[in-house]
């Protein structure tokens, strides 16, 4: 067994994972103890659904509260929590016990694909997995049940609690709720409950144990306590995006909506967005075209490294537009916060950024032909599956079965990261000894 299993890559090993994860939920969710009718549901949509739940998007053809039955909504919370956390740590635990190394390409790879995750970082990662995913989920699910108790029962409320806490923080985006938390837009308590877990989720376990620990040296007054570059860029990223789309989305949103629901609504979309969660309180097809756009970019640029949340990520975002300033000042080094970037890892931004923005114009291109739905709707939906958000403007499940089949792939895509499904597909590239001489080409 141990040979078999070093035959295979780490790449491998975590693609084959998600798919046989994926295939197991479907199967679970095809079964007729799953729906609350009885019936069993067509393959195509179960597959859609277990997909959607293990790459932490959120996107459903059925409502997750009516349609599945207890069984139904345990396997599907059961999907998300492993999709979103539990698989990355299964994942560094196997390649931690084969102990056998990637190679370089492999390991970037890898570390893409797993937010963040290192074979150097990788015993310190699983015990911050452990650690705040118990106290987040924990809490949330505590402030979550008390809010719910003025409404139902002890034991529903408790149901209800768990499961948009743990929804909330591996930013899947499934509610047991026909339209999300639209009935709760003018809630301060769930806006900021919510949206608190959201952040949690986003930002990820490598930034929350960075602060940690940084809180920690603080209160004891030691030396040296500094925030790593990686946690600042991420931090302050995120939130120039969030507090750039909270604007534009309240003032993009003024038509006879009362002011208290109006900044309620455009925090709560800003941040579910950036965050990649992709719950709502409002209904997202209404918006106006500058509010779509605005969460378009929120949502492909998505969140940052080391969770479960999804999208180009926020520091490879931030790399970019340092590296384009760079330039515009004729420096030759990109740097933030008195650190260099390597260039390593700029390269690897932008090939990311444009793979990630190839499918989303190759898939977009491929649904405008199958859909008979305007472009918007078509291309908020691709951009919103890349990113692993859930966000939809009312179209998925009017998609056809081949629409629903080009947006599982792109789910899985999202999740996973282009370059993992191209190495392994392909394999990784092998390295050549030589270089072809320098030729000069004009550009601009």
């Amino acid at each position: 067994m141990r040979g078999i299993l070093e035959k295979i890559t780490p790449i491998q090993f975590l693609v084959m994972g998600y798919v046989a994860i994926t295939i197991i939920g479907s199967l679970l969710l095809r079964t007729s103890a799953a729906s609350s009718s009885g019936i069993s549901q067509p393959y195509i949509d179960a597959l859609f659904t277990a997909t959607s739940a293990v790459s932490t998007t959120g996107l459903v053809v059925e409502t997750t509260g009516s349609y599945y039955s207890l069984f139904g909504q345990s396997v599907i919370l059961a999907l998300f929590q492993i999709g979103g956390i539990g698989y990355m740590v299964f994942v560094v635990l196997m390649v931690y016990t084969v102990g056998r190394k990637p190679s370089l390409t492999g390991a970037i790879t890898l570390q893409e694909s797993l937010s963040g995750v290192t074979l150097g970082n990788m015993k310190k990662y699983v015990r911050a997995v452990g650690f705040f995913t118990l106290v987040i989920e924990g809490v949330g699910a505590l402030l979550l049940t008390l809010f719910w108790m003025n409404e139902y029962s002890l034991s529903h409320s408790l149901y209800l609690g768990v499961f948009h806490s743990v929804s909330a923080f591996c930013t899947s985006g499934f509610s047991l709720f026909s339209t999300s938390f639209m009935s709760y837009d003018a809630s301060a308590s769930i806006t900021v409950i919510i949206s608190l877990i959201s952040i949690g989720g986003g930002i990820g376990f490598i930034i929350l144990s960075d602060s940690k620990s940084f809180l920690q040296q603080y209160l004891a007054n030691r030396y040296p306590r500094h925030l790593s570059l990686h946690t600042k860029l991420s931090l302050v990223i995120s939130g120039l995006l969030i507090l750039a789309g909270i604007v534009i989305l309240f003032l993009a949103e003024s038509n006879g909506i009362p002011l208290k629901r109006r900044i309620l609504t455009s925090v709560f979309q800003s941040i579910s967005a950036s965050s990649t969660t992709g719950f709502n309180t409002v209904d997202i097809g209404s918006l106006s075209q500058t509010s779509l756009f605005t969460l378009m970019i929120l949502m492909i640029i998505g969140a940052a490294p080391g969770g479960s949340g999804g999208g180009i990520k926020v520091t490879a975002f931030g790399s970019m537009v340092l590296f384009v300033w760079a330039v515009l000042r004729g420096r030759q080094d990109v740097d933030a916060f008195s650190w260099r970037i390597p260039r390593e890892m700029i390269r690897k931004s932008f090939v990311i950024g444009f793979m990630m923005l190839g499918w989303v114009v190759v898939i977009t291109m491929v649904l405008t032909v199958t859909e008979k739905t305007d472009f918007l709707s078509i291309l908020f939906e691709v951009i919103s599956a890349t990113g692993t958000v859930g966000l939809s403007t009312g179209i998925t499940a009017g998609l056809t079965s081949l629409g629903k089949f080009f947006i599982i792939c792109t789910m899985l895509v999202g999740r996973v990261g282009p370059l993992a499904i191209a190495f392994s597909l392909i394999g990784e590239p092998k390295p050549v000894s030589f270089r072809w001489a320098k030729g000069d080409i004009f550009i601009g």
